[in-house]
């Protein structure tokens, strides 16, 4: 198991002189902080533990001046030394730095009376009753309160055996999704290159592994991995890790970046998410109230959306309260489902709460629609299978885009693709895709670039409105032999409350196979019908069907076109042509070339002629063909080409032979 302790508690409370205690390590390592006896930035160390495992340690400043690097190397703790110091007591810090954790899910702690060889017993006892106080109601009311004198080192073997106890008994699953390694240093070392340190959060990571680095999306290789200063051939989340990065871009790599697996792409400037205001926050958290968003080592100037919960109100989050919201930022971060985040106040003066991200990349909420609490409260589930549908009808119904808040994937408007969801799940794309393909709501599409999602329901809307529409078209023309299946594509229109926008090409085919193997319609061509439909001309079209035939027999082997056709008999081209294509149908005429129709008694004499006289390897010109036949060129070269296209004939210089 890998482990991560961090420390909390006000400034010149103890924190660093505590880890050196335990580690041996000195973690101010800055020139500043040497010369002015405080921490001002991250300080890191290893704890030995009993199993000959070592725990990393991150030290965090106390200054309320330096609540921005806290709060950097505050994500991962599994466990949190906070110290209190016997003179002091509990201070403003310690408040904020209670918050932080509490906010943060830290579900284990040691506390630590430091500075104890300075007071009394009773006092000791008093400060032990404010820590109680101040801890009520979190979740690490119930943890230990041990006392520490540094001179000494009294208690410190106490506090050591209370850190295993506590990790021992600490349950700490395996984080979903694959590797992400929020960045808090970054430099270049010489004759190595690139370093980027960080608590791992999620997966693993070996030397060759492709990576990259989000939110610009660069992508990178991993030269090598170490933990605690070695080298491994493996590193995973919860370990402390040093990556020696290499890759083509000259783009710099800085705290706030995220180190990722390069399957991941996904940023975004919106998301869902749970949200706890404070006590100590003192004021309600307005609607769109600027506020600074700190999540992973990132921190971003953003707004909140409250949502509301039920019964609550949604202009406006109180101190004390729970509530859902979206959180808007100024810039793409790298967040994923589940992630834990702490709002501050833009001045950086004041910590007001935080809470966890439900949906990233989430689209635009209208607090007033009806669905938008229930559409949360099942984004907030933690079963999969609900969740998976949740998500996908969120997409659908929105009509979202992960692209429009950043860049995972495809969602088009009717379908999400698995490594989208997968994503947006913040799950590998294999357990989703083996509960999607499971789940009845859902209806599994297979392309060629993998597996897509929609909703059984809209699949099956799509599917109703395509036969009514075609069913529409036999009723409005039926001497069409279809509908265009482009045409047929554009009625159906969306299923979305985004608008009408059509099913995607590629999907409406598939749409379309699946209902030509049921039986349920027939493709000719690019045409859509029903299975009983048959294109028959009866009543007044009977009779013009007549006089289209007259028209072109009277003139066998000189017919008029299309056009000279319409005007001869008073028809426009749209009544027209459905005709001629029924005739052809019924092989009463023949199409020799577009727009060209010739009797089919008529073409079949020329080809018995054709045949008899050019047997024994005889040819023929297309002079002597039209002489033959009192026709012009213009009908001699489209009547010779069709035979040709036939099979009938072979053209060899300017004569023709039979094939």
């Amino acid at each position: 198991m890998h482990w991560i302790i961090g420390t909390a508690g006000h400034i010149d409370h103890g924190k660093t002189s505590l880890v050196e205690a335990l580690t041996g390590v000195d973690t101010d390592r800055l020139k500043e902080e040497k010369e002015r006896g405080i921490s001002i930035d991250l300080g890191f160390a290893s704890l030995p533990l009993p199993d000959g495992t070592r725990a990393g340690v991150v030290d965090v400043p106390g200054h309320e001046r330096f609540i921005k690097n806290m709060l950097a190397g505050a994500h991962g703790i599994d466990l949190v030394l906070f110290t209190v110091a016997a003179d002091d007591g509990v201070m403003p810090q310690t408040v904020e730095h209670l918050d932080i954790v509490h906010l943060l899910g830290v579900r284990r702690a040691v506390f630590v009376i430091t500075k104890a060889d300075l007071v009394t017993a009773l006092r000791l006892s008093e400060v032990a009753d404010e820590i109680r106080g101040l801890i009520a109601g979190t979740a690490l009311e119930h943890e230990s309160i041990l006392p520490f004198a540094l001179p000494t080192l009294q208690g410190l073997d106490a506090i050591r055996t209370e850190i295993v106890r506590a990790l021992r008994n600490a349950d700490k699953p395996r984080p979903p999704g694959l590797f992400r390694l929020p960045v808090d240093r970054a430099f270049l070392f010489a004759g190595h290159g690139l370093i980027v340190t960080g608590t791992a959060i999620a997966g693993d990571v070996h030397p060759g592994d492709r990576v990259r680095c989000l939110p610009a999306g660069d992508a990178l290789r991993v030269r090598s991995v170490e933990v605690h200063g070695q080298p491994v051939p493996v590193a995973s989340w919860g370990h402390r890790i040093a990556l020696n990065l290499v890759g083509d871009s000259t783009r710099a790599i800085t705290r706030g970046d995220v180190i990722v697996h390069e399957a991941i792409t996904l940023t975004c400037v919106r998301f869902d998410a749970e949200i706890e205001i404070r006590p100590s926050a003192g004021k309600a958290v307005k609607d769109h109230q600027r506020v600074r968003v700190h999540v992973g080592t990132a921190e971003r100037i953003g707004k909140i959306v409250p949502m509301g919960s039920t019964g609550g109100s949604t202009d406006r989050i109180a101190p004390s309260t729970r509530a859902w919201c979206q959180i808007v930022v100024s810039e793409p971060v790298a967040v994923m489902r589940g992630d834990h985040f702490i709002i501050r106040d833009e001045t950086a003066q004041h910590t007001l709460g935080g809470g966890r991200v439900l949906l990233p990349a989430a689209p635009r909420r209208r607090r007033t629609s009806p669905s938008v609490l229930s559409r949360l409260a099942a984004l907030a589930s933690h079963d999969m299978d609900a969740l998976i549908e949740a998500v996908v009808t969120d997409r659908v119904a929105t009509g979202t885009t992960a692209e429009a808040n950043g860049s995972a994937g495809a969602a088009d408007g009717f379908a999400v693709s698995g490594g989208t969801l997968a994503q947006l799940l913040n799950e590998r794309e294999e357990i989703v895709r083996e509960r999607a393909d499971a789940w009845p709501a859902l209806h599994p599409i297979t392309l060629d670039t993998g597996r897509r999602y929609a909703l059984e329901i809209h699949w099956a809307t799509v599917k109703a409105r395509v036969i009514e529409a075609v069913r529409a078209w036999h009723l409005a023309q039926p001497l069409s032999p279809g509908l265009d299946i482009e045409d047929a594509r554009a009625r159906t229109g969306g299923v979305t409350a985004s608008g009408a926008a059509p099913v995607p090409s590629r999907l409406f085919r598939l749409l379309v196979d699946e209902l030509e193997h049921q039986g349920t319609l027939v493709r000719e061509g690019s045409a859509l019908r029903l299975p009983s439909h048959r294109v028959q001309v009866t009543g007044a079209d009977q009779v013009l069907a007549d006089r289209v035939q007259a028209a072109l027999s009277s003139a066998p082997l000189g017919p008029p076109d299309v056009k000279s056709l319409g005007e001869t008999l008073g028809l426009d081209r749209v009544k027209l042509l459905p005709i001629l294509r029924v005739l052809e149908k019924e092989k009463r005429i023949i199409a020799v070339a577009p727009d060209l129709y010739f009797a089919a008694d008529a073409i079949q004499r020329v080809r018995d002629d054709l045949k008899r006289d050019l047997a024994g390897g005889k040819t023929l010109t297309t002079a002597a063909f039209r002489d033959r036949y009192q026709t012009s060129r213009k009908y001699a070269i489209p009547i010779l080409e069709y035979f040709d296209r036939q099979g009938v004939t072979i053209r060899i210089g300017e004569a023709r032979r039979l094939r």
